[in-house]
């Protein structure tokens, strides 16, 4: 990441395209919510255009967006916190949004994105679920006349306007410097360690990876004995873990990249009686990630409030789609596959321990209802749970 005044241009290019290019969009065909997920929120719906948007300065004027989320199983931000946050977003901005979850699939994906251009979208932000498809989609966008931006996850080779995110290899420094500082190993001499990783398809975990290798890569006596990729899956993690404990019997910690991964890592350490005693890191302050630090199980989790996302994303596709160029304050993500530049507004991540496990919980990020169940309704509060 560095500051230019290069992605000025490329907004503005963007911009200028809202303008001159995206009238010419069909307006019948409207997309609808086909997706088939349930889970999934119908389009929010703004005021009028011309109308005064609620946020004041920054006014979408109606102007038809689209919003494509990648899956339902890799992260429950999927489902419950991101759909309600951008839909809250457009609103405010005065959008008409459709927000649709592609379930997995790339080609379902492509097959929402075409149907949101022939119903006459200015801007089209993906969450990609790899680095082709999402290439292909974003092009193709582009060639329609359509602003394609990147949410959460850049597209290498795909061209997107703007990037918006949090700062992925902070995060990942942020795991790796939280992991270091757990009561398991904390002060320890020695330290076996193993790392698994999200999809190597998503550029995110090479980010994650890039920072939590950084700081680990530098701990005296800590040693690295096994590095596999989870694939951003459970039971995938599970079978890597239980693989690398049996050749590795000393482990003191294991750096995962989410809290999805690490469920399956903490289950198989109960297995083995080996729960607590053992380091695991998280991503995504899931409830289960939660319940499991409530437990003592797992010792962090990565909290990225879907608010620091997705307010500034929507709030730069109004300005997109009404040919203004959105302030980055200089920032740029470099494209690893074209080199280029991309105009970047990134968040900084939260570490969440024992400490305050309640912050994700109180600020109505993981639902209280998903979390404080059971025995851990006690928890909850003794935790400082409201």
């Amino acid at each position: 990441m560095r500051r230019t005044v290069s992605g000025l241009a490329v907004l503005g290019a963007a911009a200028a395209m809202a303008v001159a290019g995206c009238s010419s969009s069909g307006g019948s065909g409207g997309s609808g919510n086909s997706s088939g997920n349930s889970s999934t929120p119908p389009p929010a719906t703004a005021s009028a255009p011309g109308s005064s948007a609620a946020s004041g300065a920054i006014n979408g004027n109606g102007a038809k967006v689209g919003i494509i989320l990648p899956d339902t199983t890799s992260s429950p931000r999927w489902i419950t916190a991101d759909p309600t946050a951008l839909k809250a977003d457009c609103t405010k901005y005065n959008l008409q949004c459709d927000i649709q979850n592609a379930n997995g699939s790339a080609s379902k994906m492509a097959s929402i994105a075409n149907q949101m251009e022939a119903a006459g979208v200015k801007v089209l932000m993906i969450v990609d679920l790899d680095q082709k498809s999402g290439a292909a989609i974003e092009q193709k966008a582009a060639k329609a006349g359509v602003i394609p931006v990147d949410y959460d996850r850049l597209t290498p080779g795909g061209g997107a306007a703007l990037y918006v995110s949090f700062d992925n290899v902070k995060v990942g420094e942020v795991q790796g410097q939280t992991l270091t500082q757990c009561p398991q190993v904390a002060n320890q001499k020695s330290v076996q360690y193993v790392q698994i990783d999200g999809a190597p398809t998503d550029n995110n975990a090479t980010l994650f990876k890039q920072g939590y290798e950084s700081v680990l890569s530098k701990q005296a006596g800590w040693k690295l004995v096994g590095d596999q990729t989870g694939q951003w899956d459970g039971p995938t993690a599970g079978r890597v873990f239980n693989s690398m404990l049996g050749k590795n019997p000393d482990l003191k910690a294991v750096m995962v990249a989410n809290d999805t991964m690490a469920d399956a890592v903490i289950t198989d350490l109960k297995r083995q009686h080996l729960n607590g005693k053992v380091a695991v890191s998280g991503q995504d302050a899931s409830a289960i990630g939660l319940q499991h630090i409530m437990d003592g199980d797992q010792c962090f989790t990565i909290y990225k409030p879907s608010s620091a996302e997705a307010d500034p994303a929507v709030k730069a596709i109004a300005q997109l789609a009404n040919g203004q160029a959105p302030d980055t304050n200089g920032v740029t993500i470099e494209d690893p596959m074209t080199h280029k530049k991309v105009p970047a507004i990134l968040a900084t991540p939260i570490a969440v321990t024992k400490q305050n496990v309640a912050q994700p919980i109180n600020d109505q990020y993981t639902p209280k209802s998903s979390v404080c169940t059971g025995h851990y309704a006690a928890l909850c509060t003794k935790d400082g749970v409201k």
